[in-house]
């Protein structure tokens, strides 16, 4: 066969339309003809039958099952992890980028899996150049990041139970609330769900002596001004407030102890989580980098690398912080120009950028002073916090790459 036949051998393109039962394979050709399809359950007799199909789709030796990329609307699964495990390039489609590649096709927008899993790879086939592969993530960076993203749920169902018990409160229980409402994180205070959990009602607090309360408070954890704060408590409850009658006043206080227990679950849930995912995350060779930098504390340093992961060409710097929704968004048509700040970017490394950038404000000079700087030219408050992330962003990126440390005089020069 001569070179330019070779170079002429047909191509083939992939796409999985995945389910939680059968996944349907497609797999079309440079004609945009449909050259196989099957349909397959996630477990490893069906991922070799993927992998036996893609290499039989020609008997030449020039031909490789890792020449066919594979579409799919999801990063995440057996059936991925496995598929990846044996090398095979997959290439994750956003399911809105492909609803809106099905009105294309057809106006109607007919679906079915078969014509899902033709219409993902023909996706791969005409705008192949538009889409990348997953990166080659560590299997350490992986798990930094499951343990990370479950950390921030957990604190997210924390948030919600403590929500819930302090609308219950506010029903019956008013003392309560305004007993630890000048102390930090209030009735989330682990003296506080003590408390509650063992009088539920304003009448059982109200009779609870200052040796109980003392008691109750120094087990679980308090151990300064014990008795001052056992008195500060027990005036509280004896105040004067509104009550209900007994009777709803008892099955209310049963609503409360179910509720505080479910927050004491949310709460030691994100106590452990957070024990893993900073252990994970100071094992990883790249935290000294991320903890070089102001602010970047084991927590945002592990929710970082969960999300851009450890994948030396993964990022440019400026893909990087529009990915991080850093970067400015520019909407331009005939004489109008709009400049606005990136809505659609990673949102849980966006959430994390801005509080990122928030605390390194008192301990670096260089941010305070591009804060300022930001706000000075006419930036409001989370503008110019984006700014100053994007250009923190930067240096971590070089950083990275270079496997250096932060240094302040060279992100952030004197002027």
């Amino acid at each position: 066969m001569t070179t330019e036949e070779g170079r002429r051998l047909p191509r083939f393109w992939c796409g999985i339309d995945w389910s939680e039962a059968l996944n349907d394979v497609a797999v079309v050709d440079e004609h945009d003809q449909m050259v196989a399809h099957t349909r397959v359950e996630a477990t490893d007799e069906g991922v070799r039958e993927i992998l036996a199909l893609l290499r039989g789709l020609r008997s030449s030796h020039r031909h490789s099952r890792m020449q066919v990329p594979v579409a799919i609307e999801t990063p995440h699964g057996l059936l991925v992890a496995a598929l990846r495990a044996k090398g095979q390039p997959i290439v994750v489609i956003n399911p809105s980028a492909v609803a809106r590649y099905r009105g294309r096709i057809s106006p109607a927008r007919k679906k079915s899996d078969r014509t899902d899993a033709v219409l993902l790879a023909n996706i791969l086939r005409t705008d192949g150049g538009l889409h990348r592969a997953m990166p080659r993530t560590s299997e350490q960076a992986a798990a930094i990041a499951v343990l990370a993203r479950a950390q921030r749920r957990a604190v997210r169902t924390r948030r919600y139970q403590a929500n819930q018990v302090r609308s219950l409160l506010r029903e019956y229980y008013p003392a309560a609330l305004l007993a630890w409402k000048d102390l930090p994180d209030g009735i989330v205070r682990a003296e506080a769900r003590a408390l509650l959990a063992l009088a539920p009602t304003p009448g059982q607090a109200a009779a609870l002596s200052k040796r109980k309360i003392a008691d109750t408070i120094s087990g679980v954890g308090r151990s300064r001004l014990v008795d001052d704060h056992a008195e500060r408590l027990r005036s509280a409850f004896h105040q004067h407030h509104l009550r209900r009658p007994p009777l709803i006043e008892a099955a209310m206080g049963e609503q409360i102890r179910t509720a505080v227990g479910l927050l004491d679950q949310a709460c030691t849930a994100v106590e452990q989580l957070t024990e893993a995912t900073t252990d994970a995350f100071q094992a990883h060779p790249q935290a000294r980098v991320y903890a070089s930098f102001p602010g970047c504390g084991p927590l945002i340093g592990a929710r970082l690398l969960a999300e851009i992961g450890d994948d030396p060409d993964r990022f440019t710097v400026r893909g990087l912080r529009a990915y991080a929704g850093a970067a400015p968004l520019t909407w331009e048509s005939s004489s109008s120009r709009v400049v606005t700040h990136r809505r659609i970017a990673n949102s849980n490394l966006k959430a994390v950028g801005h509080i990122w950038a928030f605390t390194s404000l008192t301990r670096s000079p260089g941010c305070r002073a591009h804060y300022d700087r930001r706000r000075e030219q006419g930036d409001r408050y989370a503008a110019a916090l984006r700014n100053l992330y994007g250009r923190l962003l930067s240096s971590l990126h070089f950083c990275l790459k270079n496997a250096t440390r932060y240094r302040e005089e060279a992100a952030f020069p004197q002027r």
